[in-house]
């Protein structure tokens, strides 16, 4: 709870939830999680190492989803231990949710499942802190019913993240109004400042993306007040395995966050 705690207070900065979006291999979580915590540290921003062990909504049954789930979370629990991380993972079932919280700090409610009560309930009873997507199909009120099946199941430990909502079929808008009124549940709010960016429902069967935009999201984000911004990031983007499309070069996460700040302080 006193991390949680240290987690909705408002003070000059912001926390950052980052890294790869699924365990590709072993090597390359690693050196994402020590670049982040390195940059973090320097620049006195709270850190929470983000990867799934396992990506279960892909549109192609071809599609990447990970290395086997007991050798991601293996891995997520090695980067927390070495690197003194919190670290965050997807979960998409009532199982996942018990066995994921024997190796995590968060667990992570995707977009789509932010209505699944049995899974939302699964993970308040794991006694983690569960921070819950808001579905690319809901208004930011109708969170408030999402944060309630939470609470009344015993954990107040809830955060929201914002990650775009649907604009046609193919594309996202953000509407930061959200953000205050996700606010108003007194649970920090995230901008989820990658995913937002996502061009999903191409013909592909792989989405598209806009990361030319991630940084005019992410001050927008800063300056209406976001608690935190969530994103996903790797050497490489043009070879992840998943999302590499709306993905920020790892490179250039350092100067983004340093300009994020200065407008945090300055407000």
């Amino acid at each position: 709870m006193e991390f949680y705690n240290k987690l909705k207070e408002k003070g000059d900065s912001f926390f950052l939830i980052g890294g790869p979006c699924v365990i590709e291999d072993r090597e390359t979580p690693f050196e994402i999680a020590e670049k982040l915590k390195e940059i973090t540290s320097r620049l006195n921003i709270n850190y929470i190492f983000k990867a799934s062990y396992r990506k279960a909504n892909r549109s192609r049954l071809d599609s990447f989803t990970g290395i086997g789930d007991i050798e991601g979370l293996e891995i997520l629990k090695e980067i927390s231990k070495k690197y003194n991380l919190p670290v965050v993972t997807d979960i998409h079932s009532a199982v996942e949710a018990e066995m994921a919280s024997e190796y995590v700090d968060i667990l992570q409610i995707p977009a789509f499942l932010c209505r699944q009560t049995d899974l939302l309930v699964a993970a308040a009873k794991t006694n983690k802190i569960v921070n819950i997507k808001k579905g690319q199909f809901l208004s930011a009120q109708s969170m408030k019913h999402v944060v309630e099946k939470v609470r009344e199941s015993g954990n107040e430990k809830i955060m929201l993240t914002d990650r775009g909502t649907m604009f046609g079929y193919q594309d996202l808008i953000v509407d930061f109004r959200a953000i205050p009124i996700m606010q108003e549940n007194n649970v920090p709010v995230i901008m989820d400042i990658t995913h937002s960016l996502q061009q999903p429902n191409q013909s592909s069967g792989v989405s598209g993306g806009l990361p030319q935009m991630i940084e005019t999201i992410a001050k927008a984000s800063i300056a209406v007040g976001a608690d935190g911004i969530f994103m996903e990031t790797h050497p490489n983007p043009s070879m992840a395995k998943s999302d590499g499309a709306n993905m920020l070069e790892l490179s250039k996460v350092e100067d983004l966050l340093s300009r994020l700040l200065r407008i945090k302080q300055a407000l």
